[in-house]
């Protein structure tokens, strides 16, 4: 039997599943639950610990139309800089809450478009940032960058600042897929801002492409990878286009009958797999890439890769605080997310300090399944022994899991030290294997593509 056989067994090329960047994912919370809980899992961060520290900026000049994310255009930086007042506030109020030794690991600004603020406007709210937290031993500093809203005068900031790692997408160069999504952006322009990233001392890139784009074929997507791995990124992500306009309403712009089919999807998913590695990147989970120096890769080598809210990452870090409207926060006991709608979330910080309106509390099955569906999504096993060590009252039920593993996905896991490992011709499946053994997974619950 074909690999492309065993896909459509099992249903890849149909599947609608979670991307898994959260277990549960964010759909699952619940109203008034990180309300509930927000205060007392801030005071339960252990002192002495660190903390990964997320601030989104939800705001941008153009609403490109195949994004899902939290984002609202604006034309005047008015808004944008009183949004940055209610950050500040945000930000003083919970590490007012949390124990006095606490430093961040890891900072990173995401959106919407962080680089739309003011020089003035970042360097304010990046003051507020680090008079909160003091920098932890090898500490990084990542923003998103979009090379059409990156004045030289921000960027600097941003590097007077210490950041270390930029993060440009960059999605398509065809000007015709471009033009197909609302996102005009010429190589010229992200040449413009990595030569000036890297001749002020950020040697640290990521670059982001997108599949499944409207008009995209075989022949362009070569092109627009050619001019990306040109740029000599240290890391790339590749994801599969969600078209979900019932979650996000300009995605209607977008015409359904110019999308890819699922199996011309996953033929740019594979040609883009086969033009990384043969330029020297190495696999990390399904959908990133890197150089084999890189901290990603190595985490991915020595099987200390970890899925979040940004994908892949090799931070370390068990608490997660996320600044901003719809930001989430992770904690050992569960997720708090910020009210989404930025009234909402200025409303809520200007009458009690804090934010959280969904939430989600972590039980010990819930807590066993995010270990097993980051363990297939991360490293693409299901290690029975491991898991029974660290949840000895479960042992059953991971048997259980196990034997159902084996029975229904028999052709593509085999059994190795590791316990069951994802042959690795079948790593495409690993979301569809992530689905099943989910136990909060709903067919009710609309989700984008497996591919």
């Amino acid at each position: 039997m074909s690999k492309i056989d065993i896909f459509r067994r099992y249903g890849l090329f149909d599947a609608r599943v979670p991307r898994y960047t959260s277990y549960p994912p964010a759909n699952h919370f619940q109203e008034g639950e990180g309300l509930k809980h927000q205060n007392d899992w801030l005071q339960s961060v252990p002192d002495g610990s660190d903390v990964s520290v997320y601030i989104h900026i939800p705001f941008c000049k153009r609403l490109c139309w195949f994004c899902a994310c939290r984002t609202q255009g604006t034309k005047t930086m008015r808004p944008v800089d009183a949004y940055v007042d209610i950050l500040r506030k945000e930000i003083t109020g919970v590490r007012a809450t949390l124990a006095p030794g606490i430093k961040m690991s890891r900072l990173h600004l995401g959106g919407g478009t962080p680089t739309i603020l003011s020089a003035q406007t970042m360097s304010t709210l990046l003051r507020e940032v680090f008079d909160a937290f003091e920098p932890a031993e090898n500490f990084e500093f990542s923003v998103e960058i979009d090379p059409t809203e990156a004045e030289k005068p921000l960027l600097q900031t941003l590097i007077d600042f210490g950041l270390n790692r930029a993060s440009l997408g960059v999605q398509d160069f065809a000007p015709e897929v471009q033009a197909a999504i609302g996102r005009e952006q010429s190589l010229e322009q992200t040449e413009t801002v990595i030569d000036f990233l890297r001749s002020n001392g950020v040697s640290s890139l990521n670059l982001d492409v997108l599949y499944g784009l409207p008009h995209q074929t075989l022949e362009s997507f070569s092109e627009t990878l050619s001019h990306v791995i040109a740029l000599q990124p240290d890391r790339l992500a590749i994801y599969g286009y969600a078209h979900v306009p019932w979650m996000s309403k300009r995605q209607v712009m977008i015409r359904e009958e110019h999308l890819p089919d699922p199996m011309a999807r996953f033929a740019l998913a594979e040609f883009a797999e086969k033009m990384f590695t043969e330029n020297g990147y190495e696999p990390v989970g399904i959908d990133h890439f890197a150089k084999p120096g890189d901290s990603l890769a190595l985490a991915s080598k020595e099987g200390r890769l970890h899925r979040n809210f940004q994908g892949y990452t090799d931070d370390q870090s068990p608490t997660l605080l996320g600044f901003g409207a719809s930001a989430i926060s992770k904690f050992a006991q569960g997720y708090a997310q910020n009210a989404p709608a930025t009234f909402a979330y200025q409303e809520r910080i200007n009458a009690t300090g804090f934010a959280s309106f969904k939430g989600f509390e972590m039980c010990t099955d819930d807590a066993l399944m995010a270990r097993v569906i980051e363990d297939l999504m991360c490293r693409f096993t299901f290690d029975e022994k491991t898991l029974c060590q660290a949840f000895p009252d479960h042992r059953e039920a991971i048997r259980a899991m196990a034997v159902s593993l084996m029975q229904k996905f028999s052709d593509v896991f085999f059994i190795s030290g590791e316990g069951l490992k994802l042959k690795p011709e079948a790593y495409p499946l690993v979301r569809v294997v992530a689905g099943y053994v989910d136990s909060r997974t709903s067919k009710k619950t609309a989700h984008s593509s497996a591919i």
